[in-house]
């Protein structure tokens, strides 16, 4: 029998630490929801890593769809502009009716002009109405104006689609402005003699810029039914061409939210604590510690013996 050193309650004091510090740690687990980096350190190291890419993938997603909305006010702008095209046309063949006198020709002339210039007023100049948080939708190049000459930038507009590098889609928008001077596309008619023998044709180019330019083209202009055909060939195009685009971004994005889920599920089972499984190691540190406790008033007792011999 020794007083000196109590090795019994030593022992027992030592469990008693022991248990108490995993239940402190068991606790903390269960008030953050998420283990600490020193019970899993290499999976810590992963969990962060898998977060960071969960964050660029949310933001590849939010790109997306702000790369969804731009196309979709640009359709609605398209829209407006084939709606104006279509009057136009209409208007031309009203012109050529030829019934009309010079006045009704010339009241025809200023409702088509009016809406070479309100198409002129959408797609053209610093003062264009066709924009997107501050880029230029018609103008060409990727619609960032420039200080100098009142032009936009070279290039196309391009969107991060992807949590890693260069993982990018390139948007096409056509330049509708009255700096667009390309051809279009071409109206070609023909003269016949007699039966369906061809005595000539003629193929003439038309390009956009001449189609809004009430300087250059009239209601009256010749072959202007069939230029006005081609520049709502040219818009339509330009629309489909648009809907495959937003279809492309709808696509990426479902699987931008697809690969997050599964990114998130992932990182989950690294970082994140079974709730179920910490209340039990919870409750059974608990009974534990309490134990422990008891067993450590008891172990303090048995050097009361020793006195039973001084007696």
């Amino acid at each position: 029998m020794r007083i000196q050193n109590n090795t019994t309650a030593f022992n027992v004091w030592s469990n008693y630490n022991k248990n108490l510090t995993s239940m402190q740690q068991s606790m903390s687990r269960l008030s953050t929801g998420v283990i600490a980096n020193t019970d899993d350190p290499a999976g810590v190291g992963i969990s962060e890593r898998m977060r960071a890419q969960i964050d660029a993938v949310q933001m590849a997603r939010q790109n997306t769809e702000n790369a969804t909305s731009l196309i979709q006010t640009a359709d609605a702008w398209l829209q407006k502009i084939n709606d104006q095209l279509s009057r136009m046309k209409e208007l031309a063949i009203e012109a050529d009716s030829g019934v009309l006198s010079e006045a009704d020709q010339a009241n025809v002339q200023i409702e088509y002009q009016a809406m070479q210039d309100e198409i002129t007023r959408i797609t053209s100049k610093y003062t264009a109405a066709a924009k997107f948080n501050g880029l230029y939708l018609f103008r060409g190049g990727n619609g960032i104006a420039e200080a100098n000459g009142d032009t936009v930038g070279t290039g196309t507009i391009t969107i991060q689609v992807g949590a890693d590098v260069d993982q990018k889609i390139t948007l096409s928008l056509a330049n509708l402005s009255t700096s667009n001077t390309s051809s279009i596309g071409s109206v070609h008619t023909y003269s016949y003699g007699n039966g369906t023998s061809v005595l000539g044709s003629s193929h003439t180019s038309v390009n956009w810029s001449s189609i809004i330019d009430s300087n250059t083209t009239s209601v009256t202009s010749p072959n202007i039914v069939g230029k006005l055909d081609v520049a709502i060939d040219y818009v339509a195009n330009a629309r489909a061409q648009m809907a495959a685009q937003q279809n492309r971004l709808e696509q990426t994005n479902s699987g931008l939210l697809t690969y997050e889920d599964n990114l998130t599920a992932a990182e989950s089972q690294v970082r994140d604590v079974d709730m179920a499984f910490e209340t039990t190691q919870y409750s059974k540190y608990q009974v534990l510690t309490n134990a422990a406790n008891a067993m450590l008033a008891q172990a303090n007792q048995l050097p009361q013996s020793v006195l039973q011999l001084l007696q």
